[in-house]
């Protein structure tokens, strides 16, 4: 309709041909865009809504793409989006084909740097803003947005760190909601919060004791105000500093309040904000619940059990702990160095530390788990949620690496449960003491067993370490998965014409390799496949045919898994169609033999 202005913004030109007076109704026809297709196709809501008069004022003030924006993160950046060309496809947000759910350089010219995970925005706008320097453009402009949780993590404090004692064009914005994904924890945050309430003295501001020129906190859904402070701050040289205090959720009554339950909510209804109620009755469990009440039976009966998360005590249900032992789980905030090292100066005392981080945020602690803990054979129990395609969050947050760059590690015990019953008795034996470190991946998702939690949990079984198990015998080739696709290959093999031919084997542990079993296999069998869900180069097929070479074998082997490509976001699905993974493609290729 006419009166309508967002429907006539298709770039950030077309923004700042508009009346200042006009921005507030952008923010809301902005708001409402976001609520509604959110509301059907589902994503991250709460970030975006937080930052609407932001991103508005933003655009409106400075130059993009010329002056380049970035969003720490990006899970805040979907009102970005829609102003910079993309409303038209919005719809397809994170869908397989579609929009990324963060911005991405390939996508846009107005997406400056990509991002996923946190706390880098402040060091790469630092580098453009010296890169500008050098090539003699003093004048462009270089913005960080980043929210109070990534903003203590220590990568931030380097890039504030370098940022003080240069000359660069740089702003730093905090939007300080006082939540990631969940409440924001830690000193910093203590400190911040005195900030808002005017309880701490200026002359105190440890910002500005870094050289940046400070102002702030102002109301940063003022659209007005903070359009004023962009201009005054757009003329300032040198590093700068806008603190502004958001409400995440801003604009849907309940994500205001719930803000936790509001950042994902799935479906929903976009009048009343009320989540549509997936039925879980007769479900079977979700890995990370699997996981969080296995440990908390587990730390009633064991006193020296240590809980360890950074930053996600819902995501991995480490809350259950969390609320039954403050004393003893602990969330540290988005640092996942703190956190490896920390679990590794607990076990050096003693304590049977649960270090639970998602497969891909522990890429970045990967030198604390190789200096920190394997070298010193500290025996760290890594418990790696979301391993393998994660589906809609995309490339940036699969956990397909971690086979690779964790076996080839000194000392480390490498296992993926093939289901629910594997990973709560793996998570039992740990806790009994290893001699070792290890990593337990498992999946996002739920598992395979709907009475999981009335049937088995509780009642344990020690789990023999690099111990493989034969869960079919077969006659011509022989199929060696690892963790729960192997579910994949059980449903496959029963669908093909000549199951007798497939024999199957759970290789849970990559690491290490059950060796006898494996010079069982080569003398047995010419036709040998391996099937993971993580990367293909230097995962668990790569350490088949490892073996194989040192033993002079020479059967054929085959490695299904995940190419030596990035995987773009869509359904686990569909993801797994495409890797050639999931089961209607596994029965074609075991129908082939």
């Amino acid at each position: 309709m006419s009166d309508n202005l967002l429907s006539n913004i298709n770039n950030p030109t077309d923004l700042r041909l508009l009346d200042e007076a006009q921005l507030p109704q952008v923010a809301q026809e902005l708001r409402d865009f976001i609520i509604d297709i959110v509301a059907v196709k589902e994503g991250h809501l709460g970030a975006s809504l937080g930052v609407i008069e932001l991103t508005i004022a933003l655009h409106y003030v400075f130059d993009t793409p010329n002056d380049l924006l970035i969003w720490d993160v990006g899970h805040q950046a979907y009102g970005h989006k829609i102003l910079t060309g993309r409303r038209k496809n919005f719809h397809t947000n994170r869908q397989l084909g579609g929009i990324s759910g963060f911005p991405k350089r390939s996508e846009s010219i107005y997406d400056a740097f990509g991002v996923g995970h946190s706390s880098t925005s402040i060091s790469a706008a630092l580098g453009m803003a010296i890169a500008s320097n050098l090539k003699g453009d003093f004048n462009k402009q270089h913005i960080a947005v980043i929210g109070d949780a990534s903003i203590a993590s220590g990568m931030a404090f380097e890039g504030l760190n370098h940022a003080g004692v240069t000359d660069a064009n740089l702003l730093v914005i905090l939007n300080d909601n006082a939540i990631g994904i969940d409440p924001s924890v830690g000193a910093l945050k203590q400190y911040l919060t005195a900030v808002k309430a005017g309880k701490n003295p200026r002359q105190n501001n440890m910002i500005k004791s870094l050289n940046f020129n400070y102002s702030g906190p102002i109301d940063g859904h003022d659209i007005f105000a903070v359009i004023k402070e962009l201009k005054r701050l757009q003329k300032t040289k040198g590093p700068k500093f806008l603190h502004i205090i958001t409400t995440k959720g801003k604009g849907l009554q309940q994500a205001e309040e719930n803000q936790v339950k509001y950042h994902a909510p799935g479906k929903f209804d976009a009048a009343t904000g009320e989540i549509h109620i997936k039925s879980e009755e007769n479900l079977p469990p979700k890995y990370q619940d699997v996981f969080g009440l296995t440990v908390l039976d587990l730390a009633k009966k064991n006193e020296k059990i240590i809980g360890i998360t950074p930053a996600m005590p819902s995501g991995s249900s480490l809350k259950f702990m969390m609320e039954a032992f403050p004393k003893r789980a602990f969330d540290v905030g988005i640092a996942e160095q703190h956190a490896v090292t920390l679990a590794a100066g607990m076990a050096t005392q003693g304590m049977v530390v649960f270090c639970n981080i998602y497969s891909t945020f522990l890429q970045r602690g990967y030198d604390q788990v190789i200096h920190d803990v394997a070298l010193q054979n500290l025996p760290v129990i890594f418990c790696l949620d979301r391993a393998g395609l994660v589906g809609e969050d995309g490339a940036t947050h699969h956990g397909v690496f971690d086979l690779a760059y964790l076996r080839c590690i000194p000392n480390m015990i490498v296992y993926a449960p093939r289901n629910e019953i594997a990973l709560q008795n793996i998570l039992y034996t740990a806790q009994l003491g290893l001699d070792h470190p290890i990593a337990i991946r498992y999946p996002r998702g739920r598992g395979v067993i709907a009475d999981w939690q009335t049937q088995h949990l509780g009642t344990y079984k020690k789990i023999e370490i690099g111990k493989s198990i034969c869960i079919k015998e077969g006659s011509k080739v022989a199929i060696l998965s690892n963790g729960t696709i192997g579910n994949n290959v059980t449903l496959a093999i029963a669908k093909i014409k000549h199951p007798e031919t497939i024999a199957h084997y759970d290789f849970s542990f990559v690491k290490p390799l059950d060796e006898k079993a494996l010079h069982t296999i080569f003398t047995t069998f010419t036709t040998i496949v391996s099937i993971e869900d993580g990367a293909v180069k230097g995962g668990f097929g790569s350490a088949i045919l490892e073996f194989a070479s040192e033993n002079n074998y020479t059967s054929k082997v085959t490695i299904l898994g995940i190419p030596d490509e990035f995987i773009e976001h869509g359904t686990v699905a569909e993801l797994q169609q495409y890797c050639k993974i999931d089961v209607k493609s596994l029965e074609i290729f075991f129908s082939s033999y």
